[in-house]
């Protein structure tokens, strides 16, 4: 059964349509997890069902695709409903674009990758719709883009360019940025070296155990710029032991993983080797108890 919802001075409906035939946005850049966050929103829906209708336009293909609501579409799949209440709106590529971006940039946690890739995608598509207009040339219309993208989010124009470049990295890199094992500062310099380049410097940090620093970074985008950038140079600059390492205690995977089975995780590795370590500080201590 139809409802009806106000959106402005207009007045949509609001129907029930079969999970099945909402499919999701294009190359749409947020991910779905299955984490304790989505947890909460089956057992909201199980028990209140959906208070916010998702937005969903007709697909070319049959069906109709989504603009916002993908979470709140897998939750009801999880929760085993059948349908949803969806407000079905004609839209266009670049307004749905935009919708969509701007939909999921309210959220308060977004990934790096998130970010980059949502940033991108609405910059294209305000510069495609100023350029349908003729009122101005390619530069200025990407500059602009950029400008109300950053006004939009509440930063400056640099930082949407700066999130803009960490789509131009390897799955492998923009992966560690996300799990924040690489900074976003030495990622964004990182993402102008060559995508053969990125690979090879996946090896060297392998060998080194490392990534980079910031100036690091600086000195390999440099070296690429200037044609330079040899896998000898990576791995010696990524052997480099920096300030904040002088503290530690590395020990090369390698290494390690002759004393293990291969089975065995790096969770389960550090496990073992914390739990050795403490059976033999018991055992130094008790012969200095003697």
């Amino acid at each position: 059964m139809d409802k009806q919802s106000c959106a402005g001075n207009m007045v949509e409906k609001v129907r029930e349509i079969p999970l099945l035939e909402l499919h999701p946005f294009k190359n749409h850049p947020f991910k779905i997890l299955d984490d304790e966050a989505m947890q909460k929103m089956v057992e909201s829906v199980d028990q209140f069902g959906v208070l916010m209708q998702v937005i969903a336009r007709p697909s070319p293909e049959g069906g109709y695709e989504l603009v916002a609501g993908h979470r709140r579409h897998h939750a009801c799949k999880l929760a085993g409903m059948k349908t949803m209440p969806v407000i079905v709106r004609e839209m266009d590529d670049d307004a749905a674009t935009i919708f969509m971006v701007d939909s999921n940039l309210q959220r308060e946690i977004l990934l790096p990758s998130e970010r980059a890739f949502a940033y991108k995608m609405k910059v294209e598509a305000l510069k495609h719709q100023g350029m349908r207009t003729d009122l101005t040339s390619t530069q200025v219309a990407q500059k602009l883009s950029v400008q109300q993208v950053g006004d939009d989010a509440g930063v400056s124009k640099d930082t949407v360019r700066r999130f803009i470049r960490l789509t131009e990295l390897i799955p492998e890199l923009l992966d560690m940025v996300d799990q924040k094992q690489i900074a976003f500062s030495p990622a964004v310099e990182l993402s102008y070296l060559k995508p053969e380049e990125q690979k090879q410097l996946l090896e060297a940090m392998d060998y080194a155990q490392a990534t980079p620093s910031l100036s690091q970074a600086l000195r390999l985008k440099r070296y690429s710029q200037e044609g330079k950038c040899t896998r000898e140079i990576m791995y010696v600059i990524m052997d480099e032991e920096k300030k904040a390492d002088l503290d530690r205690v590395i020990i090369k995977q390698d290494v390690l993983r002759r004393f293990f089975p291969r089975s065995y995780t790096p969770r389960q590795m550090e496990d073992t080797i914390i739990r050795l370590l403490e059976q033999w500080q018991r055992k130094k201590q008790r012969q200095r108890e003697r």
